[in-house]
C-alpha cells in the first residue's frame, strides 16, 4: 500500500480495489477546514490529501450551504469580535415615543441589552463575555 493510501486510510478514508474512496463526513470538514487555514490554497490542500481541487470546492459548498460541519478550531490566543462604537444620533427616541437616555446598547442577534452610559468598562467586559460564552 503506497504512504498516500496508508495516510487516508488512518483519517478513516475507505478505499477499495477498484481505487474508489468513501470519504467520512469528518474527513471531508477536516479538509474544508485545512484550506481556511491562512495561506492554504485548495489546490495544495487537495494535492496534500491526493484528491482532486473541484472535489474540495464541492465539499466547500456543502460546508457553505450548512450540510457539512466542520470541526472547531481551537485558537491558541483570545479571539475577539469586532465592536462597533458609534454616536446616537440627537433624534432617537425610545419605543413609547420620549427622548431616548443616552446609554450603551448590546445587540447580539434577537438579544437587546441597554445600559446605562455610566457602566463601568470592567462590567462591559464580563457582560459581553458571558454572551460569548453563552450556549445557542
Amino acid at each position: 500500500m503506497c504512504a498516500k493510501n496508508s495516510f487516508l486510510t488512518s483519517l478513516g478514508v475507505e478505499i477499495y480495489a477498484s481505487g474508489h474512496r468513501r470519504w467520512p463526513d469528518e474527513v471531508k470538514a477536516r479538509v474544508v477546514a485545512d484550506t481556511l487555514q491562512p495561506g492554504a490554497t485548495v489546490n495544495a490542500v487537495a494535492d496534500h490529501y491526493g484528491v482532486q481541487p473541484n472535489q474540495v470546492s464541492a465539499w466547500r459548498r456543502l460546508a457553505k450551504q450548512g450540510k457539512l460541519v466542520l470541526p472547531a478550531i481551537l485558537a491558541e490566543e483570545p479571539v475577539f469580535a469586532s465592536l462597533v462604537v458609534c454616536d446616537t444620533p440627537p433624534a432617537v427616541h425610545s419605543y413609547d415615543g420620549r427622548a431616548a437616555d443616552e446609554g450603551i446598547r448590546i445587540i447580539i442577534g434577537e438579544v437587546r441589552l441597554e445600559l446605562a452610559a455610566d457602566t463601568p468598562a470592567v462590567r462591559l467586559a464580563e457582560i459581553v463575555r458571558a454572551l460569548g460564552a453563552a450556549p445557542c
